[in-house]
């Protein structure tokens, strides 16, 4: 799992290296988690930069104080050996400090999940601190407080006195966890869960980002260039029933959505305003509104490549998350200055995510050119920008994984870990009202972890799951 979150900046940064994109081993998280293998950080979520750095490759003071104490004795910069070989007991030496000064030692932070360089993030007492309750057992799973928290988030109402009545007649639990399996499947059915602006509808709000000046189609604005509702249905589609969730990012299909309460959402094979040719589509990444919103006239659009390794991976480039250097990036082809120390950083990770999406044009050129995948796109409408701009590859890198397409971009994300992690946390927040804690992860990386195998990427089935969880039914 500490794969997905493997930054070579970490690295650089502590070996001393000049030039950070340099650092090619992710020796430093995969040794942290190592080194501490029961710590939460390295279940599910994984570690990232923000273990040593403020701002790679500057450090925080616990990476000041694991840097002190790494092979003092040998020569700098370091080798990649002896950087991997000093860093356990570097990090043994710094165990008892509070390096962050918050009151917490950093072994502590460690074993709880926070980060003993951020003075923001320590430990919180989640003991539990109930007493007796005539109605519930406190602190512990129960399904009469399950019954009435599925009807609230799901149905979004509250259990009248005649159906809790009826509930506590039920013969036992056993016939109580199934009846609120069967309350949970009625309430998903429901226009509050599945309709238009229902609750999962509202997920996509982030990974969208409508704007309704720009809005076309149904109650457009006053400069429509592209209807983002084709995005939402298509991401609600894949979000319930027994549908694929993968696909918001795979589908080679759009969704239409019926005007019946609750809506009805089917796939079809060409939309209305939808011009990327069906062997080109990778679901909500070549949409209309991608293109328009994320592209609009940018030759290289690392915006949209960064929106979606955010919004469907939970991976910020921004905040340093999931860096994962490609050898000899960046190569800046377009002369934007990346190769710069303070930027080739997030550039060596960045910018081949960012190649496949080379002929996917949003509104240069004429109006038949746009929001579509045009061959040779930088060099037909691009022609008098830099030389070296005719150079950018369409192939890219993903995750460590050569990729010719974005198409086959979509397909290596949509399978890695980072995927399953991000859908399941968008439910947990939504459920439960924040990140899972470090208590909460045992529960939490089962989840993931079954919604990959067990229930083959449907959320719908994740979710029974996820109700029936301590996190979610412990009052």
């Amino acid at each position: 799992m500490v794969s997905l979150f493997r930054s070579r900046i970490w690295l650089a940064a502590l070996l001393g290296l000049a030039t950070p994109a340099l650092a090619m081993d992710p020796a430093g998280p995969q040794t942290f988690c190592t080194t501490y293998p029961t710590s939460p950080l390295c279940a599910g979520t994984g570690v990232g930069c923000a273990m040593c750095h403020t701002n790679a490759p500057t450090r925080n003071p616990f990476g000041d104080a694991v840097h002190t104490n790494l092979s003092p004795a040998a020569a700098r910069p370091l080798s990649l050996g002896d950087f991997a070989a000093g860093l356990p007991s570097a990090l043994h030496a710094v165990e008892a400090l509070d390096s962050d000064g918050d009151g917490f030692t950093n072994i502590d932070e460690i074993q709880h999940g926070t980060y003993p360089g951020d003075a923001n993030s320590h430990p919180v007492d989640t003991a539990c601190q109930g007493t007796a309750n005539p109605q519930y057992k406190v602190c512990h799973f129960d399904v009469r407080f399950t019954y009435r928290k599925v009807l609230l988030d799901f149905c979004g109402l509250s259990p009248t006195f005649a159906q809790l009545r009826a509930f506590d007649g039920l013969a036992d639990d056993a016939a109580r966890n199934t009846f609120v399996d069967a309350e949970l499947n009625r309430c998903m059915a429901t226009d509050f869960w599945r309709g238009k602006d229902g609750a999962v509808w509202k997920l996509a709000h982030p990974k969208i980002r409508p704007v309704s000046s720009l809005k076309s189609g149904a109650g457009p604005g006053p400069v429509p260039l592209a209807d983002y509702d084709n995005d939402y249905n298509l991401w609600v589609y894949t979000q319930t029933d027994d549908h694929d969730a993968r696909d918001v990012i795979k589908a080679n299909y759009f969704v239409s959505r019926s005007a019946a309460t609750p809506p009805v959402y089917t796939s079809v094979s060409s939309m209305a305003g939808q011009s990327v040719d069906q062997a080109h589509r990778a679901g909500n990444m070549t949409s209309a509104w991608t293109l328009t919103y994320f592209i609009m006239f940018t030759p290289v659009p690392r915006n949209a490549a960064s929106q979606m390794y955010r919004a469907y991976l939970g991976l910020d480039i921004a905040k340093q998350e999931g860096l994962q250097s490609v050898p000899t990036e960046p190569h800046d082809y377009d002369a934007k200055g990346v190769q710069a120390q303070a930027c080739a950083a997030c550039h060596a990770t960045l910018d081949p995510l960012t190649y496949p999406y080379r002929n996917y044009n949003g509104l240069s050129g004429s109006g038949a050119q746009r929001n579509k995948y045009v061959p040779n796109r930088l060099e037909t409408m691009f022609p008098n920008d830099v030389a070296t701009l005719r150079n950018t590859p369409e192939n890219g890198v993903i995750f460590g994984t050569p990729v010719a397409s974005l198409v086959d971009w979509a397909n290596v994300a949509a399978n890695n870990d980072a995927f399953a992690i991000s859908t399941v946390t968008d439910y947990w927040k939504l459920l439960l009202g924040h990140k899972p804690t470090a208590e909460e992860q045992a529960e939490f990386t089962a989840l993931w972890t079954g919604l990959k195998t067990t229930h083959t990427y449907r959320v719908s089935q994740m979710l029974h799951d996820l109700i029936h969880t301590e996190a979610y039914g412990a009052p």
